[in-house]
């Protein structure tokens, strides 16, 4: 069949351009042999790359004569499913985002590349575990095996018959765990042989309620708010709306903060069910992350456990997506395309007309909000599973009082009786290293970065400074570059200084540190299987120890600073520290000894925190409402933000004020235009930033406002000279 009009391709192309671009197509291909969604290869200046077709149509603004033609179909299918496609075109939209960028980054980074796709048949998975004479190693006190090896061995200990997948998830060696194969030590079996699935235990009547609220939405769209207070069991509630689906043949989406709590996740649900499940996160090879890109597609894979990228995988049968510890602000994408993971859920939900949950135990102040405004349902689980109780939180004024290493004397106390009857106890500090700053004791000087406007925080092991924002490191001075004199004192706290004091107070309890210095080359699965098997009595540890860990003899939480997010110039630094106290907070008393968690605080009369403390997230909540109301801040108003950078100031000022200077005379929506203004940070990794916010109460009369502004930017001669980002719904004011 052949067309009595030229026909054209409309392509995206990996290109910063907010376009798409025009193509002849390839000889001898027909239209009827083209789908949406194809890979097509084409010619681009003196490169060859990949573009996406978007659309077959008649019409194009470049003439017949200079358009080229396509080179290549790639494959005789699309890879894009119509819905992708449809959520992509979507992205374009709400984000304002370079399409082709968009478009690609749905796809696996081997199929962004100029190749047709191979498929060869997956080998038979194996799974390791360990034999009578490995288990007699790990007893053997005298034993001849490295720590790394012990560790390995402890692992398989606490996670029998796992795939070489899971132990390159935990950050294990394979080729340790091949000599220990050697040995005899570990051996390998079918995964097939190794499963055995879980009888789903009874629901407690309010996840009975909750079940039945949610499964009679099952067929159709609907974003379900699942309140959750930590350890009600909201991952029981996944557990079996998920079995729902599978009984219908459909598949599932579960979506996760952090690569950290994948190993966990994925255990749990290999415990409960026979279908296939693939992981999906950065940390996989290319290779592994195109194998489970196209399980999920051919529905090989029934189930798709993942962070945020995870998001983008094709299915054939979606039937529910779940978005676990929804308020994370790890579902926000900070570079390139800066998407919202949760949000872009909820479209991709509504796209397929599927339902998707949203769970949490300190939801996000839009969510929230959202359920207020009956745009999204709710419902609540508030009491623990089980005989476990909600631990009792006090504050713990510190003013006046003589700290050791920034701990109260009667936080030691507390800690001292809680390890003296045989429990664990849990420090928050979330600030890594030894401390956060070097100070001259005789001139006052502080050590910065060279290239950011932060403070060098010490570290001990090596002995350096680093800077946390550009990752910068500098040998740690002898003298005062200032005055030369050589009283250098650190100042402030670090999970580092806070574990060697507790060394001291406690020589007879090991502690474990987590935090990113900590697991960095070791997996942090070996840290939370010492920690069960009760090799560690104290845990010390940033954010990395609030998320979704289950310590059943933890009765003690110890939060080291409960201030700093209440004084935050940014916004959401109240919310933030709340989630995160309340997060923490969770660890303890999650089996049936009851938990005590202790918060030091030098502001205990401050009104949020009395809120947070003594009439829970929901006052704080309410609270903190009624003051972004007042401040026109989300979620009232809408909020974009462009950001320039560079090396020198007066290019930045003109171009945001080129760019102010146009939204005045096109803004017929009332936005507000603050700026520019210096970004919080205004030098970071050797570069400026200054931006510009808008700020509107209407979402739609913003995103006319950014369709309008940016069409005008593109004619701009010096946006083609600074680099410069759009952020739609920026969580992150630096």
């Amino acid at each position: 069949m052949s067309m009595q009009k030229p026909w054209f391709l409309r392509l995206a192309l990996p290109t910063p351009l907010r376009r798409y671009f025009d193509y002849l197509p390839p000889k001898n291909i027909e239209p009827d042999q083209l789908q949406l969604g194809m890979r097509i290869k084409v010619p681009f200046g003196k490169r060859t790359l990949v573009g996406i077709l978007i659309q077959l149509h008649h019409q194009s603004e470049i003439p017949l004569e200079k358009l080229k033609p396509a080179y290549q179909v790639l494959e005789s299918e699309p890879l894009l499913t119509p819905e992708l496609l449809k959520l992509g075109l979507w992205l374009v939209d709400y984000y304002h985002h370079a399409p082709g960028d968009i478009f690609l980054s749905l796809l696996p980074t081997l199929l962004r590349q100029v190749e047709e796709l191979k498929t060869n048949q997956r080998q038979s998975q194996q799974c390791y575990r360990l034999t009578q004479v490995g288990e007699s190693q790990i007893a053997e006190t005298s034993s001849s095996l490295t720590q790394k090896q012990r560790d390995i061995l402890l692992w398989l200990q606490q996670n029998a018959d796992v795939s070489s997948k899971a132990i390159q998830h935990a950050q294990l060696s394979m080729n340790i765990v091949k000599r220990l194969q050697k040995q005899g030590y570990i051996e390998t079996i079918t995964l097939q042989t190794s499963v055995v699935i879980e009888t789903p235990p009874t629901l407690m009547p309010e996840q009975e309620v909750v079940m039945k609220q949610i499964k009679d939405d099952l067929n159709k769209f609907a974003t379900w708010v699942l309140d959750g207070i930590t350890g009600s069991g909201k991952t029981e509630i996944y557990l079996q709306l998920i079995r729902l689906v599978l009984n219908e043949q459909k598949q599932v989406l579960v979506l996760i903060p952090e690569i950290g709590l994948t190993p966990q996740m994925v255990s749990r649900f290999q415990q409960r069910f026979k279908e296939p499940i693939v992981v999906i996160h950065s940390g996989l090879s290319p290779k592994e992350r195109l194998a489970a890109w196209l399980d999920a597609r051919h529905h090989k894979a029934c189930i798709v456990l993942g962070t945020r990228s995870a998001l983008f995988t094709p299915f054939s049968d979606l039937g529910l997506i779940i978005v676990d510890e929804a308020h994370d602000s790890s579902f926000k994408q900070q570079d390139h395309l800066r998407y919202h993971a949760r949000d872009v859920a909820i479209k991709r939900a509504q796209l397929l007309n599927i339902p998707i949950v949203l769970g949490s135990a300190t939801h996000s102040l839009e969510t929230l909000y959202a359920v207020k405004q009956r745009r999204f349902r709710y419902t609540r689980l508030t009491t623990r599973a089980g005989l476990a109780q909600l631990p009792s939180i006090s504050l713990l004024s510190i003013r006046d009082t003589r700290l050791h290493e920034g701990l109260a004397p009667k936080l030691i106390d507390a800690m001292g009786k809680h390890l003296a009857a045989g429990n664990q106890v849990l420090l928050f500090l979330n600030r890594r290293g030894f401390a956060p700053s070097l100070m001259c004791h005789q001139c006052a000087w502080i050590a910065h970065c060279k290239h950011c406007d932060a403070k060098l925080t010490l570290h001990l092991d090596p002995r350096q400074l680093r800077c946390h924002h550009c990752d910068r490191i500098y040998p740690e001075p002898k003298s005062c570059l200032s005055c030369h004199g050589r009283q250098l004192i650190p100042l402030g706290l670090g999970t580092v200084r806070i574990e060697q004091a507790l060394a001291d107070i406690f020589p007879h309890h090991p502690s474990i540190r987590i935090d990113r210095d900590s697991i960095r080359g070791k997996a942090l699965e070996t840290a939370i299987s010492h920690i069960h098997q009760g090799k560690a009595h104290i845990l010390i540890g940033t954010q990395m120890l609030a998320k979704g860990h289950h310590f059943p003899n933890v009765t003690l939480v110890g939060i080291v600073d409960g201030d700093s997010g209440f004084f935050s110039s940014d916004f959401r630094g109240a919310e933030r520290m709340a989630q995160t106290l309340l997060q923490v907070a969770g660890r303890a008393g999650r089996a049936q000894k009851p938990g005590e968690v202790i918060i030091q605080t030098r502001h205990p009369e401050h009104p949020l925190l009395q809120a947070l403390v003594n009439e829970g997230y929901h006052a704080f909540v309410k609270m903190t409402l009624t003051e972004r109301e007042q401040a026109a801040l989300p979620p009232f108003h809408s909020l974009a933000l462009i950001r320039a950078e560079g090396t020198q100031e007066a290019p930045l000022h003109d171009f945001l004020n080129q760019l102010k200077a146009i939204g005045i005379k096109i803004n017929r929506h009332a936005i507000d235009m603050l700026g520019p203004i210096p970004a919080p940070m205004t030098r970071k990794a050797g570069k400026l930033q200054f931006q510009l916010l808008l700020s509107s109460p209407k979402r739609s009369a913003l995103q006319q406002f950014l369709h309008d502004l940016l069409a005008e930017i593109e004619q701009l001669p010096s946006a083609k000279r600074i680099r410069w980002s759009l952020d739609v719904d920026p969580i992150d004011m630096c």
